[in-house]
């Protein structure tokens, strides 16, 4: 496994410029996003571009553009041509409408002429109301920069927590998904063995490399000698959720599948939020803690493979040729029964020979038209 890649996207670091007139609470955010809330002492000097609008063109080469607007502002015209200006540009940019922390929360009319544009991305609160930074505000730089999030945590801690939980349940999701995949190939006894192989390989790897961006997200070291005991701990738990997930499929063909995409999701989901504890902490969860993560990330599990299983197409047989008709014969529908209508009299077909001069008469002839013998 080469973790080089994964170092070098945490180090690189990401460029952040916070834009926005005097007073607008650029220099606020700014501090914000160098503080970690759960650990006040915590804090960091990562570089940030505060920037007012005159020099907004410096933010050009920016990962991302974060534009204060203060809530009482009345004219925004010139804010809304640079978020229109950079937006047209593909740069990757957040509009946040900045409000005083003691009044209550933006209606929906100060936030309607910024959202009304396709693309935009607006946030609206107080840069100063850590609740509303971790639930409003970090979610939407996620969901903008999803490609540098090891360099987001890593350098600015108001980010880290909301990154890791984003990294261990997307991790889970992969990994549950994966197992579903290859539930199905093993039911067909030719793949089972290099499917049993493949699959504890590249869930245990998946779990490993969590570990690993975990650490790199959250300050921990770059170096992977240093997680050693945590990629051990991992190894020895994929395989013993591997054997279990594998007796299900041998025990409940098909219907085990979804126990088996459960457990690999709820394994990496406890593997993560474990090495996690560590990681803030220094302490390690107990055994009953890990039992309780451990039964809620099962139903979690569950929940999830059902609604895997249900968005699976279902096989349909499909023949390269015409299958040939079978003649067998028709079944006639049923009729009720009906009255005989009365025979009509039958008239024969054929020319008639006259018995006694033995020539031939029209068909519909009563007498020989020679002798005169009745046919009658």
């Amino acid at each position: 496994a080469d973790l080089r890649p994964l170092r070098e996207q945490a180090l690189a670091g990401i460029r952040i410029a916070v834009i926005g007139e005097p007073g607008s609470g650029r220099a606020a955010l700014a501090d914000q996003m160098r503080r970690d809330p759960n650990r006040p002492q915590l804090t960091s000097d990562a570089p940030l571009l505060l920037l007012d609008l005159e020099s907004a063109s410096e933010a050009a080469s920016a990962d991302l553009i974060i534009l204060m607007i203060p809530e009482a502002k009345a004219d925004t015209s010139r804010e809304q041509a640079l978020a229109q200006y950079w937006l047209n540009r593909g740069r990757r940019t957040l509009v946040f409408i900045n409000t005083d922390n003691a009044s209550p929360p933006p209606e929906t009319g100060a936030v309607s002429p910024w959202a009304s544009g396709p693309g935009r991305r607006v946030v609206a609160g107080s840069a100063t109301d850590a609740r509303f930074l971790m639930e409003k505000f970090v979610p939407a730089v996620i969901e903008i920069v999803p490609d540098q999030l090891l360099a987001l945590g890593r350098y600015f801690p108001l980010f880290r927590l909301k990154i890791a939980h984003y990294l261990i349940n997307d991790t889970s999701f992969s990994n549950a998904a994966y197992a579903m995949s290859t539930g199905l190939a093993e039911l067909v006894a030719v793949l089972d063995i290099p499917i049993t192989i493949a699959d504890t390989v590249v869930l245990t790897k998946s779990q490993a490399f969590l570990v690993y961006k975990l650490g790199l997200a959250v300050g921990y070291s770059t170096r992977w000698q240093d997680y050693v005991a945590e990629f051990g701990g991992v190894l020895g738990g994929g395989f013993v959720w591997r054997n279990l997930a594998r007796s299900l499929i041998g025990l409940i063909p098909l219907w085990g599948i979804i126990p088996k995409t459960a457990i690999a999701y709820a394994g990496t989901y406890v593997v993560g939020n474990v090495v996690l504890q560590w990681y803030l902490t220094g302490k390690h969860l107990s055994k009953g803690q890990v039992q309780q993560l451990y039964a809620r990330a099962l139903e979690q599990g569950r929940a999830l493979a059902r609604s895997l299983a249900g968005r699976m197409p279902r096989p349909r047989l499909r023949f390269p040729f015409r299958l040939p008709r079978l003649g067998l014969p028709r079944r006639r529908a049923l009729q009720e029964p009906q009255l005989a209508a009365p025979a009509k009299p039958k008239t024969s077909k054929r020319r008639q020979v006259c018995p006694n001069c033995g020539k031939v008469s029209a068909r519909d002839a009563s007498f020989c038209q020679y002798c005169g013998t009745s046919f009658s």
